[in-house]
């Protein structure tokens, strides 16, 4: 057994710590949920967003599923504060499982991804306190977005198809591109491991890198029915994830289209 040691060094999603730009039209009045849009990484990129609704059944690659108030420990915060970007990671993804009907496992395994966006700098200073989470056909590495169905709620519920789900293509997972498993791979998430409970503490890289190991080993090798020879990778992420709320390690099996 050739076990290949993945250490991703972690980065919230670009979706999750939105940078500064310019402002766009002043909107004071919270956007729509259960509406579609055709965005790209670039506008995913962008803290604010005001790209035109179209209708869910033609082509989209988001959707929005939740929209809210911030809460009014905001009301006389910056624009960029941190902490906003903080609570609204919590809250977009607190709400992308149970949107999509996917518990965390198999939100950590599908090409589906989450965006936030916030008033514009305009809107903020007249006084909207909002936030909008769209769900997108994407992640970080992606360069362009799959189109959506004409709704993705519920999408990973029951047996997901391929389409949806996290495959790597590349000697290693690490640097791996990560694509949909319906395209050529040699790689594919199987399964994660909890680590601790939300009171843990980080229990040190050491020890998540060995319970990881351990696990994926033992679970990767049931997922391939138990060969005599098979490679199997492993993510794990540091203590920056583990304060963001993440508690779980993902792992891969060595497994071609």
């Amino acid at each position: 057994m050739r076990a290949v040691l993945l250490i991703l060094s972690v980065a919230l999603s670009a979706s999750f710590l939105t940078a500064c730009g310019g402002s766009e039209a002043a909107d004071v009045a919270a956007p729509e949920s259960g509406v579609c849009r055709e965005l790209t990484p670039a506008d995913v990129a962008k803290p604010t967003n005001n790209t035109a609704t179209v209708p869910c059944a033609e082509t989209h690659t988001a959707e929005t599923y939740a929209v809210g108030d911030l809460p009014t420990a905001f009301d006389d915060a910056d624009w960029d504060d941190a902490s906003m970007s903080e609570w609204a990671s919590r809250t977009c993804t607190n709400k992308f499982g149970g949107f999509l009907g996917a518990d965390v496992s198999m939100v950590m395994r599908t090409v589906l991804s989450w965006t936030w966006f916030r008033p514009s700098q305009d809107a903020w200073d007249d006084g909207a306190r909002w936030y909008r989470c769209d769900v997108v056909g994407g992640g970080e590495q992606s360069k362009s977005y799959v189109t959506l169905p004409t709704s993705a709620k519920d999408l990973l519920s029951g047996p997901p198809q391929d389409k949806w789900m996290v495959c790597a293509d590349g000697e290693t997972v690490d640097g791996a591109v990560k694509l949909p498993c319906t395209q050529p791979h040699e790689w594919r998430a199987v399964t994660t491991i909890s680590l601790g409970e939300d009171d843990d503490k980080y229990p040190g890289d050491k020890k998540v890198i060995d319970k990881t190991q351990d696990f994926c080993s033992k679970s990767v090798g049931a997922w391939l029915n138990y060969p005599v020879d098979y490679d199997y990778g492993y993510t794990w992420f540091q203590q920056a994830a583990w304060d963001a709320g993440n508690r779980r390690s993902v792992c891969w099996a060595k497994t071609e289209l």
